[in-house]
């Protein structure tokens, strides 16, 4: 396990705003994190952080709101390696990859903000890349989604039906007393 770093991605201040993302699922996304958070710092392993820096200006997470920041529970202690992105992967334009072979990580345990898109994409790429990917289910959340044609998708299914099509082929799907208790 010391050679299995925590990803916790996009943890940011911005998210709250639901009048500007609508309705989240999993209240408990932040709580079940903070605890997968603070069993990898008591164990002294690898924790990263990646934080979204939008390029919109209207976006709550573009650097120049407040929204960007960490959320205070989950923000990067001293010596704790933070990447910022523009795009949905935590591997595109940032040296992730590169920083992760270069430690002999192999494993990766992933969770935060949103299921089904910033933690999807990171997840599939992480797992085209040959890592090994844990994705911590109740330590992500994500909003409700719509089509074009009006149908809407609430969130907690949207969040399912992202775990679902990751699970067994990109990544194992637990929850965190689950990854704490391997």
């Amino acid at each position: 396990m010391t050679r299995t770093a925590l990803i916790l991605i996009d943890w940011q201040q911005g998210f709250d705003d639901l009048s500007y993302w609508g309705n989240r699922n999993n209240p408990d996304a932040e709580t079940n994190a903070v605890r997968l958070l603070t069993h990898w710092r008591a164990n002294a392993w690898p924790v990263i952080h990646v934080k979204h820096n939008s390029t919109e200006p209207q976006s709550r997470l573009h650097p120049d709101h407040r929204g960007n920041a960490f959320k205070a529970a989950l923000a990067p202690m001293e010596g704790e390696a933070v990447y910022g992105k523009n795009v949905n992967s935590a591997f595109i334009g940032t040296s992730l990859e590169a920083d992760l072979r270069a430690q002999g990580i192999s494993k990766l345990v992933l969770c935060g903000i949103t299921t089904d898109h910033c933690v999807n994409t990171s997840t599939r790429m992480a797992g085209n890349l040959g890592f090994d990917v844990v994705i911590a289910a109740d330590a992500c959340a994500t909003f409700d989604r719509s089509l074009p044609d009006g149908r809407e998708f609430p969130a907690e299914l949207v969040h399912d039906v992202a775990l679902a099509s990751l699970n067994g082929e990109f990544a194992t799907v637990k929850n965190v007393d689950q990854i704490i208790a391997s």
